[in-house]
């Protein structure tokens, strides 16, 4: 069941509850880096217009992991989905909008520390090679320099900085206590590899800002964070979503968005939409983004399956990016015109798998007071920022043209592949 949170309650809302048909609705985010919260943006956009009988500002529970947990923290703190598309994509409000140098400025401060540790660390290293020579060779003694390594590239304590800021204006706040919603961001403790969310009796003293910071501390790029004495890293090592966290607060429809799914080159070349029909093609940043996407989505496959069958009762419903979807996995977003280009592409895509899911999703929604809105998701017209146009009633818009005939060939792609895979064998 919801524990209580008698202690809750914003500055704006105190402790409004919105009683809801069905049972409380929670909202969990996975992670993938700025690219992911971008991909997400795009998803809420589509799922907010799309959507009638939900607030997503107003949900029960928020879970946020990494990249996730800022789309999270802001909708459990009020700010509604179009506002943070206009902070986040459009960098509307100059003192509020999210620029790259958030997340790219370096970690000079760790590199000052690393750099003060080395001469010790080479005189001690020479001194043990010159003791035994022989019987240890140099790389075993010089092995200890590692430790002047930084651990991360880039200085994420903008990011709590840049947090703290847009949390504490009027309405809005920077501790988990004072929420009018339940909010659990999820990171890794690095001494023990468990999860701790935070948000949870005794880890909601932190503020909201610091508990981002951590989740989205991935390692190698951010150095671990250091709260009350423990060292914690990105949240997405042990599970992708967390959607547990809301399910075991008694939620009964949970909307989970996963911005990172492997990508299907030979699909993609089938459909007319591939760069490459094999991935090794392109070097060795290809390659290593297909292996993390590959293993952070097998872990969430099992995740849902062990959910739908743990949970009897309650819904999971999971939104992600298509295997094929090209430009998905090449995109680059650091850009305001690229954050924009991939934010549109994600509201289409979401939008389109709305529409084809509509006999699945209308009735599993209906049962949580929440309807789909067919008028709007047949609406070819609705682009994201873009007011809609009318169409002549009869005639066909010749802008839904191009996207029937993609809409057709990949339909005739994927059924044949469903036809070769379900051939009995001769």
């Amino acid at each position: 069941m919801p524990r209580a949170s008698p202690s809750r309650g914003s500055p704006s809302r105190p402790g409004r509850r919105t009683r809801r048909k069905g049972g409380p609705v929670a909202l969990a985010l996975a992670g993938g880096g700025p690219f992911g919260a971008v991909y997400e943006i795009g998803a809420l956009m589509a799922l907010e217009e799309s959507l009638e009988g939900i607030d997503f500002s107003e949900l029960d529970v928020y879970v946020g992991v990494s990249a996730g947990s800022f789309l999270a923290a802001a909708l459990a703190n009020g700010i509604r989905v179009p506002e943070i598309y206009g902070l986040f994509i459009e960098g509307e409000g100059a003192d509020e909008a999210l620029s790259p140098e958030v997340f790219m400025r370096p970690a000079l401060r760790e590199f000052a520390a690393r750099a003060r540790s080395l001469p010790p660390l080479v005189a001690r290293s020479l001194w043990a090679y010159l003791a035994s020579p022989f019987s240890r060779g140099a790389l075993e003694s010089f092995a200890a320099l590692g430790r002047a390594i930084p651990t991360g590239v880039f200085d994420n304590d903008t990011i709590h900085r840049y947090l703290e800021r847009v949390f504490t204006r009027r309405g809005r706040t920077d501790d988990f206590r004072r929420l009018a919603r339940r909010l659990y961001l999820v990171a890794t403790d690095l001494d023990s590899g468990e999860s701790v969310s935070f948000g949870r009796p005794g880890r909601d003293h932190v503020p909201i800002s610091r508990a981002v910071q951590a989740s989205a501390a991935l390692p190698g790029l951010f150095p671990p964070v250091e709260i009350d004495g423990r060292f914690f890293v990105d949240g997405a090592l042990k599970k992708t979503l967390h959607a547990s966290e809301a399910l075991d607060d008694g939620a009964r429809l949970v909307f989970c968005v996963n911005p990172i799914v492997p990508y299907d080159a030979s699909l993609a070349a089938e459909k007319g939409r591939g760069r490459h029909r094999q991935l090794v093609e392109g070097g060795l940043p290809v390659v290593l983004s297909q292996t993390f996407r590959a293993i952070i989505h097998s872990r969430l496959t099992a995740g849902i399956a062990k959910y739908r069958g743990q949970y009897k009762g309650a819904d999971v419903v999971l939104f992600e990016p298509d295997a094929d979807d090209s430009e998905i996995f090449f995109t680059n977003i650091f850009g305001y015109a690229t954050r924009r280009r991939l934010c549109a592409h994600a509201y289409e895509r979401t939008r389109r798998d709305l529409l084809r899911r509509r006999h699945e999703l209308g009735p599993l929604l209906a049962r949580h007071g929440i309807r789909l809105r067919l008028d709007v998701l047949q609406d070819e017209s609705r682009r994201l920022g873009v007011p809609a146009r009318r169409p002549s009633r009869g005639v066909p818009a010749p802008w839904r043209l191009p996207s029937a005939a993609a809409d057709l060939r990949d339909t005739l792609v994927d059924l044949r592949r469903w036809l070769a895979k379900e051939r009995p064998l001769a």
